[in-house]
């Protein structure tokens, strides 16, 4: 064993006997730059030598070392001063956001606290709110619009008398996806004074098309709620806002719960809305205001899981247990189906108060940026139209029929999705492949080009990928890849793209 002893050290040391040549040699750098001596001994050397006008270029030359040696320490310190700002403002963030996510504990706490409270101070007053059939027929009478106390979803049931004998409306519809985009800008400048291009509107009506759930985001005040809303207005159909609050923790913030006490069921704006839309075949909104104040997945994975199942008969969301006999017709066993007529339109701003908004959330949504304020312009008067959601679909499957993506399309696609897989160890995914198809198809009916699509989707769905990738690993990838998107789709025809990996190397 002595002998192998000796040969691992004689091996082992060559490594050593490096990382040591390169830390000397770093020392030995710095201590021959800050050797001021040998600057002086050259210039003694030759100031014998030097006539007058050759002293003033020496002395240039002195104001030019020192330029660079002040240059360097300049740069050396700001890049440490860099390196501690970013490391420091990343450990403020996380702790302001585990800061927040314990504020919603206490908050949920609380609220449970006082709702027990509430109900020792009843009970202390001699109320039983499991007695039923005890009141007179005036005090029935007397009951609040919510209805009979031995009803425990009163508003859904009075929506259920409202439309007992309801039939959907069958509208005279004749509209193009193109056309609808003309008569939305239109309708919106002319009856609600907000304005977009049609370079926000396709991205938008294709999302429609891609699923049930559509991500507006982007700056503060670029009116991506007004867009929502004025969605609503355009169909004849008021958009439901439901403003996310910073305590949602699961399903129930967003559609309910069973008041214990009460045995009443606290019904939210969202479930009205989503009950009065499986009656009809109207286009419905809910809106899903700062919905990353809280996070996602807590309280929307039930629905994003949901919705993503192709058979509309499985659209089956849990509202309670189990089943009384006077609870609303279209709630069968608990269970509540979510209407094929109803999209979820989502706004989120991205702060030090909001949260990440997480993969399986952006995968299972479309993203759609709005960054820009449109000047106001002059438009035809338009109202709002009459339209089957039926109708729209149908539009969206025509679309996917007449505008397919192309062979070459498809393509390089495929060869985009082989690089980005070599390079940054991300891939499409079917799900993500389908989406594609259907956005591009609906973007070209809607006036635009398949490479406009094509670049917006990678760019918000594919792309937005990389913010999870070492900032080490993207650096000396950046470049190549525009390269890349230069050469296969023509210099600068990738916009969308080549805008977010310059941002994303600008933030490195």
């Amino acid at each position: 064993m002595n002998t192998f002893f000796r040969f691992f050290y004689e091996f082992i040391s060559i490594f050593f006997d490096g990382i040591g040549d390169i830390l000397k040699g770093f020392k030995d750098g710095i201590v021959r730059i800050a050797n001021f001596n040998d600057y002086s001994k050259v210039i003694n050397s030759y100031k014998g030598s030097f006539n007058t006008g050759e002293w003033v270029f020496v002395w240039i030359s002195v104001i030019i070392l020192l330029v660079l040696v002040g240059l360097v320490i300049f740069l050396i310190v700001r890049k440490i001063k860099n390196k501690v700002t970013r490391n420091y403002n990343s450990m403020n963030k996380e702790e302001l956001v585990e800061e927040i996510s314990n504020l919603n504990d206490k908050v949920a706490k609380l609220m449970k606290e006082k709702e027990e409270l509430m109900a020792m101070k009843v009970s202390q007053l001699g109320i039983n709110p499991d007695d039923k059939g005890k009141k007179s027929k005036d005090e029935n009478e007397e009951d609040s619009e919510d209805g009979p106390s031995d009803i425990r979803f009163p508003k859904l049931t009075m929506i259920d008398k409202k439309y007992a004998n309801f039939v959907p409306k069958k509208y005279d519809n004749n509209y193009t996806l193109d056309g609808l985009i003309e008569d939305f800008r239109c309708f919106a400048a002319s009856q609600l004074k907000l304005y977009y291009d049609p370079v926000i509107l396709r991205p938008f009506f294709a999302g429609l098309a891609c699923g049930k759930l559509i991500i507006l985001q982007g700056i503060s005040g670029t009116g991506k709620t007004s867009l929502a809303y004025a969605w609503g207005k355009f169909v004849k159909q008021d958009s439901c806002v439901s403003s996310v609050e910073p305590s949602w923790r699961d399903k129930s913030d967003f559609l309910g719960y069973v008041n214990e006490f009460t045995k009443k069921f606290n019904e939210t704006k969202a479930l009205g809305e989503i009950y009065v839309s499986g009656f009809d075949d109207d286009i419905h909104t809910i809106i899903l205001d700062e919905m990353n104040l809280a996070r996602v997945e807590y309280y929307f994975a039930d629905l994003l899981s949901i919705l993503e199942m192709p058979d509309r008969d499985e659209w089956l969301v849990d509202i309670v247990p189990s089943a009384w006999p006077n609870d609303p017709k279209k709630l069968v066993n608990g269970k509540l189906r979510l209407p094929g007529n109803l999209w979820y339109i989502g706004t989120i701003n991205n702060d030090e108060s909001t949260f990440m908004v997480t993969d399986k959330v952006y995968d299972r949504a479309m993203p759609i940026d709005i960054n820009i304020k449109v000047d106001p312009f002059k438009c035809r008067e338009q109202e709002a139209i009459d339209i089957n959601a039926s109708y729209l679909e149908s539009l969206f499957d025509e679309a996917k029929e007449k505008y397919p993506l192309s062979d070459k399309g498809l393509k390089q696609v495929k060869e985009l999705d082989d690089y980005i897989i070599k390079h940054f160890r991300i891939a499409f995914g079917n799900r993500i492949m389908k989406q594609l198809n259907v956005f591009t198809s609906v973007y070209v009916a809607t006036g635009g080009k398949e490479v406009e699509a094509i670049d917006y989707f990678v760019a918000k769905k594919i792309l937005r990928k990389f913010d999870q990738l070492s900032v080490s690993f993207l650096r000396d990838e950046i470049d190549p890849f525009i390269s890349y998107l230069n050469k296969t789709y023509g210099k600068g025809t990738m916009k969308e793209c080549i805008e977010y990996l310059e941002n994303t190397k600008k933030n490195l």
